[in-house]
């Protein structure tokens, strides 16, 4: 769906935007698998598990990406909860950790993220959110800053579309869109749009009893296809 995160509900959104975990009341573990360009030194690995607790929810996540000579490796941990019957709000605290070979030194920072979703009403998602809002004159290493904000709208009950836009410390603004139609029972198809690098987005997802199968591809206009494959597992 070109990557839209804040204000579409779901299992890997709620890590994009935290507020998005308090639409979750069910214990979900996910794994996750990334391509990139079709070179196995650039594939990307994640883990992450939500749990609801009472009126908020949890989320923990693990990504790693690179290889032996490269590897770069974030732990986040989330909190989510309704703030009023429409209106939700979530925070994240992350650690970041780079491990180079040779002389080169590694490389460890902290940050934090915080999220709002709002829905106006039952079609209509609002979302927005941050990451890094601390300044770099804190930290030894630079870290870029980003504000996404977002809507979605259902336009029926088996089409959803939305939009948002990103604003990156020293980088142009990246605008997405993206839609999803269910054919038919339990089947997903989605397709977006990506203004950077050009990026048109494609994929699926079918849920078969507790676990959701996901799969995504998108473009680049230069380097080729990344895709992308997940497994979420619904355990209580």
């Amino acid at each position: 769906m070109g990557s839209l995160c804040v204000m579409r509900p779901g299992f890997w959104s709620s890590f994009g935007n935290p507020a998005l975990l308090s639409e979750n009341s069910s214990l979900l573990a996910g794994v996750n698998y990334e391509n990139r360009f079709n070179i196995c030194e650039l594939g990307t690995r994640t883990i992450g598990l939500t749990i609801p607790a009472r009126s908020s929810s949890l989320g923990i996540i693990y990504s790693h990406f690179g290889y032996s000579d490269f590897r770069r490796s974030s732990i986040g941990l989330s909190c989510g909860m309704p703030l009023s019957e429409n209106f939700s709000a979530g925070a994240r605290v992350d650690y970041f950790f780079e491990n180079t070979s040779g002389d080169y030194d590694n490389s460890q920072s902290v940050t934090c993220e915080a999220g709002i979703f709002f829905r106006p009403n039952e079609n209509i998602n609002i979302g927005i959110h941050i990451f890094n809002p601390v300044p770099n004159s804190l930290r030894k290493r630079i870290m870029p800053s980003s504000l996404r904000a977002g809507a979605g709208i259902k336009l029926s009950k088996v089409l959803f579309a939305g939009a948002e836009a990103e604003m990156t410390t020293a980088r142009k603004i990246i605008i997405r869109t993206g839609f999803e139609y269910e054919p038919g029972k339990n089947l997903f198809l989605r397709a977006g749009f990506s203004s950077e690098n050009t990026s048109f987005t494609f994929g699926l997802g079918y849920r078969l009893k507790v676990v959701m199968i996901d799969l995504g591809f998108a473009t680049h206009e230069k380097l080729g296809i990344t895709s992308a494959a997940s497994l979420v597992f619904r355990i209580k």
